[in-house]
C-alpha cells in the first residue's frame, strides 16, 4: 500500500510504502524521500559552496547517489579554487592543500579516494552503481574539508597569504 505523507522532520511531501499481509497491522517498508539532517557547516563558507553541498544532500535524500557523488566532487574543487588552489588538476589541488597544511595527510587520502576518484568515475567512466556508503563517506569528508578551510578562517587566511594562494585583504 502506498500513502502520501509528509516528513515529520522537514515537512516535505513524501510517499510511504506499507507492507500489508492481510492483517490489521501494517508496517512501513520504505519512505521517500529519506529525511536527512543537513550537516553542520562552519560560518563563513561561501553561499555558492553551501548551495552545492546542500544540493548533494538533497540528491542523497532521494537516493540519487551518482548525482550526489558528482556534486560533492564539484564542491571540493570549487572550495579549493576559491581558496587560491587554481593550478593543475584536482589531484594537484588536493595535494597542494595538504602540503600547505590546510588539510591533513589522512584527509588528503580520503579526498582522493572517497571524493575525487568517485566523482571522476561518475563523470568520466562507464556507468556503475554507486552505493549509499560511498556517498555518505564523501558527504562526511567534504564537510570535514569545509571545516578545515572555514572553522578557523583567520589562521587559514594567514597560511593562504603566506603561501601566496590569495592576496591580503
Amino acid at each position: 500500500i502506498y500513502k502520501l505523507l509528509s516528513c515529520s522532520g522537514c515537512g516535505r511531501g513524501a510517499i510511504g510504502k506499507f507492507h500489508d499481509m492481510g492483517r490489521a497491522n501494517k508496517y512501513l517498508e520504505s519512505f521517500y524521500p529519506r529525511a536527512l539532517e543537513n550537516s553542520a557547516l562552519p560560518e563563513g563558507v561561501p553561499e555558492s559552496i553551501i548551495n552545492e553541498y546542500r544540493e548533494a544532500e538533497l540528491c542523497a535524500s532521494f537516493e540519487a547517489w551518482r548525482a550526489a557523488s558528482a556534486l560533492l566532487r564539484s564542491t571540493l574543487e570549487k572550495t579549493l579554487k576559491l581558496n587560491g588552489y587554481t593550478t593543475g588538476n584536482l589531484r594537484d589541488k588536493i595535494d597542494t592543500a595538504a602540503e600547505d597544511g590546510i588539510i591533513t595527510s589522512a584527509r588528503k587520502q580520503k579526498a582522493h579516494s572517497d571524493i575525487r576518484v568517485l566523482g571522476n568515475e561518475i563523470v568520466h567512466d562507464e556507468w556503475r552503481v554507486v552505493d549509499e556508503d560511498e556517498v555518505f563517506s564523501a558527504l562526511h569528508y567534504v564537510q570535514r574539508i569545509l571545516e578545515d578551510f572555514y572553522d578557523d578562517r583567520e589562521s587559514v587566511t594567514q597560511i593562504l597569504i603566506e603561501k601566496e594562494r590569495i592576496e591580503p585583504a
